[in-house]
């Protein structure tokens, strides 16, 4: 620097020290100041009073959006929360497991201490990283979200927890409003209140919505996801496969691996990035290491899917079916005892429709556990050899022949398993349950020689006539005829009568007792369908019934005899449990007195003759065991009908067993391959 140039250095510093120690500066700088101060002073009121102000209107706002709505409790919130279906399930005997009854939505609860840890690990980093930190929503989320809807913005991020999907899939709707988002926010904060979190998550990982299973049936809740997807467990997931489902609630059907046939769809990559995106939030939120992510990145999920299964409902048609139709029976009953009616006001058909409806979505949605007599061994046995009988054939019409068979425990009334037809996908009708069908001659013993023996009108030595004859009827004179239209052999003992299965004989011996109302003991062993007519019909002797008798009901009915006289009613539904452990229904034997020890011993020891040397003889030249077998076998008018049923000492525990086959030739029943079926029985 020059001289010159400090010159007017000097010059301009001392004019600058002059200008701020003159007092006029001082003066106009403290104006200065104070001006300034008392504008930031305004601004900062001003600031306050604007954002308290927004504050209050924003509150009124909330207030006002909020104000219908009840202050829950925290019982009310848990039973909004815990308030969803639940798939029914049902057993065979012995607690062996069937499956699932049909239902809209499958799912199948399960407790967090159940659940892979990758499974929850996942669903966090997903849906809510900050899970464990907020106390059910989080600010800063809802602030955003707010923004993005006012702006129009082209990515909506969403400003929802756990806590918050939980309150609208149970308590709210999925209404998209202000209102239903306040709702949702005064909610979240009294569950988080309430709750534990591990509880918030267990309620979220059972409701959440996951697609569809590999029987195309759509499922929520991880349980039916993992068995459903995976044909594992829950707490059974892999990596890959927890983060799979964890990325289905974004998008169930579109991400699921599997149509609504159950077949898996050919393009699964919507599912499987998805999935990849559920990895990378897992490793950025620390829950997996790099080589974990890295690992599981690169597997291929799709060899995990189990591929099309069968619903119970497919593989056993005729058995779910009728746990399903006697369970909504015992459940209507029920449910109208808790509303303070009888089981005889049911007898009202507009009530009885009114319960039954209730019962059908009660039992498809309340988590029950059927539990039935069924042995599946012997079932899936009968079933075996239904199909594989070569020798049905078709009748005149050309239609195939049916058939129908059932096994009922004597001592207790327990369906031990049935056959109730041919092929489901033909003909649903069940031809052991609920055909009604002429029983032929296995009529005999229940309305004319049981009944007889018991009035003391008729012994086994009792002696008839075996010749043609034409009997009065008040009309047209009844003629019967023998089986075949012979074997006249002048008289007949009742012994030889129901051994050979003479007709003539059987229809003299019911002439003798008809006015003693025999066909009343049918109703005491269980026949739903007698008729007035039936009283005074002749021909009910040879099972002519006005509308018939189902196979179930036949058979059923000689159980009596084996039961020393004692009326057993056959039962299919042992008990069916809540989902809480508590057991609403318990079947009670009822036993009803039908004959005397004695009536019952004597025709069951006639019934005897029938197996070892009458018309069923051929039975026992086929057993491959050794056993103390009494029955009747019966044909219908114009051979469409053919049974034969018989009860035994060697099932299981020593009980009886009684089982019949039905054939019409019409097109609806035929005698499956009975000798078969027992030698079955006899070896398991």
């Amino acid at each position: 620097m020059n001289n010159n140039q400090k010159d007017r250095f000097q010059t301009v510093w001392k004019q600058l020290t002059r200008f701020f120690q003159s007092e006029k500066t001082h003066k106009n700088a403290r104006v200065t100041y104070q001006v300034i101060w008392n504008l930031t002073l305004i601004l900062i009121i001003v600031g306050i009073l604007g954002f308290s102000f927004a504050g209050g209107v924003g509150a009124g706002y909330f207030a006002a959006l909020v104000n219908d709505e009840p202050v829950r409790s925290k019982e009310d919130l848990k039973k909004d929360i815990y308030n969803y279906e639940e798939t029914s399930e049902v057993y065979f005997a012995d607690e062996v497991y069937l499956g699932k009854l049909k239902s809209d939505l499958e799912r199948e609860e399960v407790s967090i201490d159940k659940v892979s840890k990758h499974l929850k690990n996942a669903v966090i980093a997903t849906e809510d990283e900050y899970f464990y930190e907020h106390d059910g929503v989080v600010p800063k989320a809802i602030l955003r979200a707010i923004y993005q809807e006012f702006s129009n913005a082209a990515v909506q991020s969403g400003g929802s927890t756990l806590t918050q999907q939980l309150i609208k899939n149970q308590v709210l709707t999925n209404e998209v409003s202000f209102e239903r988002k306040a709702k949702e926010i005064l909610l979240a904060l009294r569950v988080e209140k309430f709750f534990e979190k591990e509880e918030i998550l267990e309620t979220y990982l059972n409701v959440s919505t996951l697609g569809r299973n590999s029987s195309g049936r759509n499922i929520a809740g991880v349980e039916s996801a993992a068995e459903g997807i995976f044909g594992v467990e829950a707490k059974d997931l892999t990596l890959p496969q927890s983060a799979f489902i964890a990325g289905l609630p974004q998008s169930p059907f579109g991400y699921t691996p599997y149509t609504q046939k159950g077949k898996l769809k050919e393009n699964q990559k919507p599912g499987i990035n998805r999935m990849k995106t559920v990895l990378k939030r897992m490793y950025s939120n620390g829950y997996i290491t790099k080589e974990e992510y890295a690992k599981a990145n690169a597997y291929d999920i799709t060899k995990d899917f189990i591929g099309k299964t069968e619903m119970p409902s497919e593989k056993y048609p005729w058995l779910i079916d009728e746990i399903e139709k006697r369970s909504i029976e015992i459940l209507s009953v029920s449910l109208a005892k808790e509303d303070g009616y009888e089981e005889k006001d049911l007898k009202n058909a507009d009530l009885k429709a009114q319960y039954l409806a209730l019962a059908d979505r009660k039992l498809r949605q309340n988590g029950y556990k059927v539990y039935t007599t069924v042995n599946k061994k012997i079932y899936d046995k009968m079933q075996e050899v239904t199909k594989n009988y070569p020798n049905y054939g078709y009748d005149k019409a050309g239609e195939p022949v049916e058939a129908g068979a059932i096994l009922i425990e004597n001592k207790t009334g327990k369906i031990i398993s049935f056959v109730g037809g041919r092929d489901f996908k033909r003909k649903q009708y069940n031809h052991a349950t609920a055909s009604l069908r002429s029983n032929g001659s296995t009529m005999k013993p229940l309305v004319i020689y049981g009944p007889g023996i018991e009035l003391g009108k008729i012994s086994p030595g009792s002696v008839s006539a075996n010749v043609p004859i034409s009997i009065p009827t008040g009309g047209k004179p009844w003629s019967p005829g023998n089986y075949g239209g012979g074997s006249y052999t002048g008289v007949s003992t009742a012994r030889e009568a129901l051994k050979n299965s003479y007709n003539i004989p059987a229809a003299l011996f019911y002439k003798k007792i008809i006015n003693l109302s025999p066909a009343s003991y049918l109703e005491k062993m269980g026949f739903s369908t007698v008729t007035k007519g039936d009283y005074s019909n002749l021909a009910v002797s040879l099972g002519a019934m006005e509308k018939g008798v189902t196979v179930e009901e036949n058979v059923n009915a000689y159980g009596t005899f084996a039961n020393s006289g004692e009326f057993i009613d056959a039962y299919m539904i042992d008990k069916i449990v809540s989902k809480d452990g508590k057991v609403i229904y318990q079947h009670k034997v009822k036993p009803v007195d039908v004959f005397s020890p004695q009536a019952a011993y004597l025709t069951l020891d006639m019934m005897r003759d029938v197996v070892n040397s009458g018309t069923a003889a051929s039975v026992r030249n086929r057993l491959a065991f050794s056993s103390d077998w009494a029955g009747k076998t019966g044909t219908s008018q114009n051979y469409w009908d053919a049974w034969f049923v018989a009860m035994s000492r060697m099932y299981r525990s020593g009980h009886g067993s009684v089982m019949t086959s039905l054939n019409p030739c019409k097109g609806l029943i035929m005698v499956l391959n009975i000798i078969n079926v027992i030698c079955i029985i006899g070896q398991i």
